[in-house]
């Protein structure tokens, strides 16, 4: 929905949700992609996927964490909003991320990552991150970086959310101005 697109992305427990509501609070198109766009699927085909067996493991559930790629197109394609900011994580974004403007990738210590989700759980047990083998591959992804896109400008969220996001909109802007 934006004349300029941008994913925001980061592990669990980086601030994604928090930046997208505090985007939205500012007036900003924000796009909470976890909530918005997401469900199981192959993320080559897109066509949705279920657990060959019993209750899908984490890991299944991470690998199949797919956003509506069709939709994503709609709203880049629709022009109405100065700028949108799609906030999330998914494993097919090599599938739209070539038609974004950029990539922020919001990065936490390890500390405060595990902070945030303990938060998050309490207020909701059934949170990811909620169980064992979750926060196993929560830690991993966070040591591994293997789901962060390549290219993408890293953001500091360990300050409070309104300088976060005055970070984000700062570097949006010099993307905006171009090289000196």
């Amino acid at each position: 929905m934006g004349i300029r697109n941008y994913l925001i992305e980061g592990v669990s427990g980086a601030g994604k949700t928090a930046v997208a509501t505090e985007l939205q609070r500012r007036g900003y198109q924000a796009i909470h992609g976890d909530r918005e766009l997401a469900y199981r699927g192959d993320p080559e085909t897109g066509l949705p996927v279920a657990p060959e067996a019993g209750t899908p493991t984490a890991v299944w559930i991470s690998k199949h964490h797919i956003w509506d790629v069709e939709k994503v197109k709609a709203y880049i394609a629709n022009q109405d909003e100065a700028v949108t900011f799609f906030c999330g994580s998914s494993r097919n974004s090599s599938k739209f991320i070539d038609l974004l403007d950029g990539v922020f990738v919001l990065e936490v210590d390890f500390d405060t990552m595990n902070r945030r989700i303990e938060e998050r759980v309490a207020l909701d047990p059934t949170d990811f991150g909620g169980k064992p083998e979750e926060r196993e591959l929560i830690a991993r992804l966070y040591a591994t970086k293997e789901d962060v896109p390549k290219n993408a400008i890293s953001i500091d969220t360990t300050p409070p959310i309104a300088r976060v996001v005055d970070d984000i909109l700062s570097k949006c802007r010099e993307a905006d101005q171009g090289p000196a």
